[in-house]
C-alpha cells in the first residue's frame, strides 16, 4: 500500500476542520449544500456515493476517492458494487483510472470494509 487510506481520510478531515476556523460561514454554507446532495430522493444514498466514488476516481482526487469509498461501504455499498463502480469507471477513463482502481481505490475499499462488515 503506497498510501494509507486511513491517513488520507483524516488528513482530509483535519483539513476541513482547518478550514472551518478559516471561514466558518463559508464552509457551513458548504456543509449544508452537501448534506443537501445525499439525502435520498430519486436516488438514495449509497447510490449517490457510488456516483461521487466514481467522479472522485475518474478525476483522481486522492481524497475524493478515499471519502467517498468509506461513505459508499457506511450507506450501505458492497465490495462488489464498489468494484463495479471502478469498472464502469475504468470503461470511459482508460488508464489512469485503472492505476488509481487497482491501487488507491481498491486499498480503500480493503481498509474499510471490515468497519462496516455485516
Amino acid at each position: 500500500m503506497a498510501e494509507d487510506p486511513r491517513e488520507i481520510l483524516n488528513e482530509l478531515n483535519t483539513g476541513v476542520g482547518a478550514l472551518y476556523k478559516a471561514d466558518s460561514e463559508r464552509m457551513q454554507a458548504w456543509r449544508d449544500f452537501n448534506q443537501a446532495n445525499v439525502k435520498p430522493g430519486a436516488l438514495d444514498r449509497k447510490t449517490k456515493e457510488l456516483i461521487m466514488a466514481a467522479l472522485g476516481l475518474s478525476v483522481r482526487c486522492k481524497y475524493c476517492i478515499v471519502h467517498h469509498v468509506y461513505e459508499a461501504l457506511k450507506a450501505g455499498a458492497t465490495r462488489e458494487e464498489l468494484i463495479e463502480t471502478a469498472f464502469a469507471t475504468c470503461h470511459m477513463g482508460g488508464g489512469p483510472v485503472v492505476a488509481y482502481t487497482a491501487t488507491l481505490f481498491l486499498d480503500a475499499v480493503d481498509a474499510f470494509a471490515p468497519d462496516f462488515a455485516k
